[in-house]
């Protein structure tokens, strides 16, 4: 069964776009605040923002930043970390965790944007709220300080400005965030499919002048490509087996054989990309809404197609489709009006008592099967016919004729106008 029926979305929406209550925003803030405040409590916070900041301290000291194997990012990255390592350790211990919350934060905010959702209402204010609760990935993020985050704010916001036509803005939104750590480099594909070539030539020459520059300034660069690259595609090693959610690495410790674990990933993959040719290629007249929902389904397409194939995928790597997925429930036909997409979700619920084998090294397979679910409910949605359903619309003196159904009930439709 689907929520998804005209009566019923319908009043679930609009109660959803209404204003939130006060009550809502103070929780809200509150649980915000108490997650970054106990991130910055915990012994191993900042644990992985700490080996870039280790690089651009190698980098001040004179000594190449690859030779530290668990830095994986590109040149441009270092020079990114460097106003980091200048912070005294006891000042960023504060500050990190704050910025993460910040980031995604705004990530969420640029996806409500895209889909004209107003700020203050219920689903902005209590929806950050509850997937700070709920979804234990955004713990962990906060907590660890990944950069991620970064490319969690700024897929969103380049999807914003793609669907304001600012393509070239939203290509330099998205060089800014490969400089940083390449997780964005398959959105390129985006920009193909949308034949925006200046978009597309700032999105790869930002990181490409910024990682030269770094490689300029900083002993054996040649050592990203030599022992860097290297370590990266064998998957690294023991230390991130047990959190890597790609099914190359969860598949073989369910006795799979590793060649077909590597067929079943990339074929997926295939598909997914496959999925995402085919949402993009869906007339027209099939998006009532404007086409935010074709973008956001199209770019979130690609990035899971490519976490099915990454080395590792952990399970924060979601956070940077999520919100734009939660976002699309304002419209009809979207992924959250099925319950099956809160179902791949459940694995992730911090309040499941999951089996405790399932909680510590053998969590990735709960981590896979969410990226898995989450991918296939997707592509099915995008390999799918997209028409238009249309009603007959009478008027005095004409004949019947047909209309395409509304995107959005009067309601949606008078909150995105006051927005």
């Amino acid at each position: 069964m689907r929520w998804d029926q005209p009566a019923t979305a319908g009043r679930v929406t609009a109660w959803l776009l209404g204003p939130a209550p006060r009550p809502w925003r103070v929780a809200s803030a509150g649980i915000l605040l108490v997650i970054a405040v106990s991130a910055s409590l915990q012994p191993k916070w900042g644990s992985d923002n700490a080996f870039v900041v280790k690089a651009a301290d190698a980098l001040l000291a004179g000594v190449s930043p690859y030779e530290d194997k668990r830095f994986l990012y590109l040149p441009s990255a270092v020079i990114m970390a460097v106003p980091e390592a200048m912070v005294p350790r006891a000042v960023l211990r504060w500050l990190l965790p704050a910025g993460m919350t910040g980031l995604l934060g705004a990530g969420w905010w640029a996806s409500l944007r895209l889909f004209s959702v107003p700020l203050g209402s219920r689903m902005a204010v209590g929806g950050l709220g509850l997937l700070a609760l709920a979804y234990k990935p955004y713990v962990n993020l906060v907590m660890l300080g990944n950069w991620t985050a970064i490319s969690a704010a700024a897929l969103p916001a380049a999807l914003l400005l793609a669907h304001r036509r600012q393509w070239g803005a939203a290509g330099l939104v998205v060089g800014l965030a490969i400089a940083c750590k390449p997780m964005l480099v398959p959105l390129g594909l985006l920009f193909v499919l949308a034949r925006q070539w200046r978009g597309l030539a700032v999105a790869v020459l930002v990181p490409v002048g910024m990682s030269l520059a770094g490689a300029l300034l900083m002993p054996s660069p040649t050592l990203f490509f030599t022992k860097t690259l290297p370590f990266l595609f064998q998957g690294q090693d023991a230390y991130a087996l047990p959190w890597d959610a790609s099914p190359i690495a969860v598949l073989p410790r369910l006795g799979v054989p590793q060649p077909v674990a590597v067929a079943l990933a990339f074929a997926g993959a295939g598909a997914g990309l496959w999925g995402a040719w085919r949402r993009w290629r869906r007339p027209d007249s099939a998006e009532p809404d404007g086409g935010e929902l074709r973008l956001a389904e199209t770019a979130a397409m690609v990035m899971l197609a490519a976490f099915l194939v990454s080395r590792p995928s952990f399970d924060h790597y979601l956070l940077v489709v999520l919100p734009l997925l939660l976002a699309s429930g304002v419209r009809p036909g979207s992924m959250p009006r099925s319950p099956w997409f809160w179902a791949a979700l459940t694995p992730q619920v911090a309040l499941v008592p999951w089996p405790s084998e399932l909680a510590h090294k053998r969590r990735a397979f709960k981590d896979m099967a969410t990226l898995c679910g989450l991918a296939v409910l997707l592509a099915r949605r995008a390999l799918r016919s997209g028409r238009v359903t249309l009603a007959p619309v009478t008027t005095a003196g004409s004949p019947p004729r047909t209309e395409p159904e509304c995107a959005a009930t009067p309601a949606e439709s008078a909150s995105r106008t006051a927005f």
